[in-house]
């Protein structure tokens, strides 16, 4: 577990130190409902790149993330038309995608499902395609979420405890959930765990 974390630790390193933010875009949503940290949002349709690991909480992280990084790295087929150049010519194989916040993780079927979000110039017909049979790319359409935001450790405990808050505040407001709870964390393992956000994210729907 510990190499596993210490993996998850390098990665998001360099994946954060290669930008100046974690980000260049986060998923578009439209506020619906806001108390404290608790908020209904609408979400715009978005494309992400998913793998399925089967394993802890805390390592589904560190298990999927290499694979995912590798990806938008340059592991993929790229449909990018690159000119020659002469007199010796170079055509890149692969293509970098931009990071997207947030990096989300769902249980499904008791396995954990770990997604980043792609950039939003990209369609289901231009995004490169991965190399790796282990990655899937889903188109999400527009959705309403309700979340929680909340500062701290990357723990399960930290997990079940905001989730529970947002399922009462959920049934409270006249919603009902469709979906499975996404755990979704925006930054760098470098920061402060008082500095950091994370959300938990749950589909609903308004009842009738």
């Amino acid at each position: 577990m510990l190499k596993r974390q210490a993996a998850l630790v390098i990665a998001l390193c360099s994946m954060f130190l290669s930008a100046t933010t974690m980000a260049t875009e986060e998923a578009e949503y439209t506020v619906l409902l806001k108390e404290d940290n608790l908020e209904v949002r609408q979400y715009e349709p978005q494309i992400v790149a998913e793998t399925v690991v089967d394993t802890e909480f805390e390592d589904a992280g560190s298990e999927a993330f290499g694979r995912l990084f590798k990806y938008i790295s340059g592991n993929n087929q790229s449909q990018a038309e690159i000119a020659m150049t002469a007199p010796v010519g170079q055509v890149a194989e692969s293509q970098k995608i931009d990071m997207t916040a947030p990096v989300g993780q769902t249980q499904v079927d008791g396995q954990w499902v770990v997604s980043f979000m792609m950039p939003g110039s990209f369609t289901m017909d231009s995004i490169p395609k991965p190399n790796d049979e282990r990655i899937a790319l889903r188109s999400v359409p527009e959705q309403t979420m309700a979340a929680i935001r909340y500062s701290g450790l990357w723990s399960e405990s930290g997990y079940q405890k905001n989730k529970s808050r947002l399922e009462r505040w959920i049934g409270e407001k006249g919603y009902i959930a469709t979906g499975a709870p996404v755990w979704a964390r925006y930054n760098a393992p470098f920061i402060p765990w008082f500095l950091r956000r994370n959300e938990v994210l749950i589909p609903v729907e308004q009842v009738q």
